[in-house]
């Protein structure tokens, strides 16, 4: 059966759930008529999860590997799927089973409907309040309010899309979270549906509440690619962020030591350093877009990928970058 859904499941240290990951994929696939592979794109996993992907390639040809040089991201792990892979369409699902494989069945005659994307919403999310459930809730907002794309829940992993579209994404940084946004600007029609969630049985949580700030720089890109077609920012976007907390706080001790102290302004080393420090931010911050500007067009005109593969496992795609063998 030719193949026409190709499901992408990056794999950071999971060596505990794949066997039943693979039993639940497998299992809802078939429950459907469509051929199917599952690429595991190991993005330099330490734990044994390469092993035990082999041993399920071996096992089922339709398993088919992506093994990474090192750990670059679950963005470029899953980029590396989506330009592999052979499918007409495509799913992304996390490696932790708190996704539900059977719901891409489901997510599958939605997009037979006429969408060219579908994203997950996990109403009903099992994981921590404060570090997962809270920061979560507050970046979607703050996302759908900024990019006017409404949306519920942007960092599901489990969504379903048209390959054509997956492959005109470009994903690089930490990028994978604003699919449905980047998709819907180059003109994908997009569906959310409701999912189910699980709570983690083994290993633990390769995110926390500290990538908050980070997905905050990357609505910063994702807004600034809307309007004038750049590329993410990340370290000028930090400083200015920083430079431009200096400057409020040292404005605020200079007010607060005119109006309180009845301090002369006139010559105030924190109002100078106050004003200094929102020119630097802002600086920082214009040359961060121009450095992403000129970032995009290395990639895009010397071909360059945000990966490095060592090795693929029962791919029939041919590419003299790396390394092709049978399980």
């Amino acid at each position: 059966m030719p193949v026409e859904v190709s499901v992408i499941v990056p794999i950071y240290n999971e060596v505990e759930n794949l066997e039943a990951l693979y039993r639940e994929l497998t299992a809802a696939m078939e429950a459907q008529s469509r051929g199917f592979e599952i690429l595991w794109v190991d993005d330099g996993s330490t734990d044994g999860s390469v092993e035990a992907m082999r041993t399920l390639a071996r096992r089922d040809p339709r398993i088919k590997l992506v093994l990474l040089r090192r750990n670059f991201g679950q963005t470029a792990a899953m980029h590396a799927g989506i330009q592999n892979a052979e499918g007409d369409s495509i799913v992304t699902i996390d490696g932790d089973l708190q996704n539900d494989p059977h719901d891409i069945p489901k997510m599958l005659d939605v997009l037979d409907k006429g969408f060219d994307l579908v994203h997950g919403w996990r109403r009903r999310r099992q994981d921590a309040w404060l570090s997962r459930k809270l920061p979560s809730r507050i970046a979607n907002a703050l996302i759908s309010r900024v990019t006017g794309f409404p949306i519920h829940d942007l960092g599901c992993t489990l969504k379903v899309m048209r390959g054509e579209i997956a492959r005109q994404i470009e994903l690089y940084g930490e990028m994978h979270r604003f699919i449905p946004i980047l998709a819907h600007h180059i003109g994908a029609k997009c569906c959310e549906v409701e999912t189910n969630h699980r709570p983690r049985q083994f290993g633990k949580t390769k995110y926390g509440i500290g990538r908050t700030l980070r997905v905050v720089l990357d609505l910063i890109t994702v807004r600034y690619m809307q309007k004038y077609f750049a590329s993410p920012m990340k370290l000028f976007g930090m400083i200015g962020c920083i430079c431009w907390a200096l400057s409020m706080s040292t404005l605020g001790a200079a007010i607060g030591m005119k109006f309180y102290a009845a301090v002369d302004l006139t010559g105030n080393p924190l109002l100078l350093l106050s004003v200094l420090s929102l020119m630097l931010g802002t600086q920082f911050f214009s040359l961060g877009l121009l450095g992403e500007v000129c970032a995009r067009i290395y990639y895009r005109n010397s071909s360059r990928q945000t990966y490095e593969i060592r090795e693929v496992v029962n791919l029939h795609r041919r590419d003299d970058r790396f390394h092709i063998r049978a399980a």
